[in-house]
């Protein structure tokens, strides 16, 4: 029998249950290919200097390849390069270096998917409201294409005016005291757009806190935003789909691994997800179909 394939599998924290979702599916797809995989994340949520330390742990088991969702865009860096002069294959998924090219990066288009999921908001709106904006992490590459999504998106709209933005770093915790902060000036909200699933379900705490109910929209298509949406507690979100995009990270590592050529960025397509096609998303992580490389 010859050698299993190794791959590590870092993502930036273990309390976004969409890279929960991500380790979840990785898993299960490198036992269906027959590799191993480890995965591994920052006890403290996006936290550079844990990302590192367990970047430099996974260098030094010598894997064959890395599949990695940066926590900084520049930060990590020098022990990016260290993988690559160690001959091990980086390929990144949702996030990436701006300066260590991988082998393969797999994303989502940040700023159209953002502009779907404002566009659904306003629809609702019938054109016409004042909403507010729970933006993502800082250091995380994905917060300005999304904010600048929603933004452009609400600037073509007269009627809709924005009038509060805050940050809630891509946790519950941060978009439930992102939407307290906004309530306490905007009590008279129209509607919300979140960058993500996890800080949408923190808004929607903190609007139960307050006895106030809007449509509010998140983005990754976690499965409890989809039983928010089929429960009518949220209007949408949209399939930025951690998962998804961790699998097909580790179906490009094999191929590149086997001397297959892939494409240097994968951008895989993402959907609004409302009430009306939320059925075919109510199922756990661990049920939900893996995707195949065709």
């Amino acid at each position: 029998m010859g050698k299993r394939t190794r791959i590590c599998c870092l993502t930036k924290n273990k309390t976004n249950p969409a890279y929960v979702g991500a380790q979840i599916a990785a898993a299960r797809l490198a036992e269906t290919l027959g590799c191993d995989l480890t995965g591994t994340a920052p006890e403290t949520p996006d936290d550079i200097d844990e990302q590192r330390e367990l970047l430099s742990q996974a260098i030094d088991s010598r894997p064959d390849a890395i599949l990695i969702a940066p926590v900084h865009p520049v930060a990590l860096d020098d022990m990016l390069e260290r993988a690559q002069q160690a001959g091990i294959r980086l390929v990144y998924f949702v996030a990436h270096s701006d300066r260590v090219a991988p082998a393969c990066f797999v994303t989502s288009d940040n700023y159209a998917l953002a502009v779907a999921a404002a566009e659904t908001l306003f629809r609702e709106l019938g054109g016409r409201g004042r909403i507010g904006i729970i933006d993502g992490a800082p250091n995380s590459p994905t917060t300005a294409p999304r904010t600048k999504g929603f933004l452009d998106a609400a600037a073509r709209h007269p009627e809709i005016s924005v009038v509060a933005q805050e940050t809630g770093h891509y946790q519950r915790p941060g978009g439930r005291e992102a939407m307290t902060r906004i309530l306490s000036q905007h009590p008279q909200l129209d509607g919300l757009l979140a960058a993500n699933d996890a800080m949408a379900l923190g808004a929607l705490e903190a609007l139960d806190a307050a006895g106030l109910s809007v449509p509010v929209v998140g983005m990754n298509a976690m499965p409890e935003a989809i039983t928010a949406i089929r429960a009518g507690r949220m209007l949408a979100t949209v399939s930025f789909d951690a998962p998804a995009l961790v699998c097909t990270a580790l179906m490009a590592a094999l191929r590149i691994l086997e001397g297959e050529a892939v494409p240097e960025v994968i951008t895989l397509p993402a959907e609004v997800i409302g009430r009306e096609i939320s059925a075919e998303w109510d199922c756990p992580y661990e049920e939900r179909p893996l995707p195949e490389w065709g």
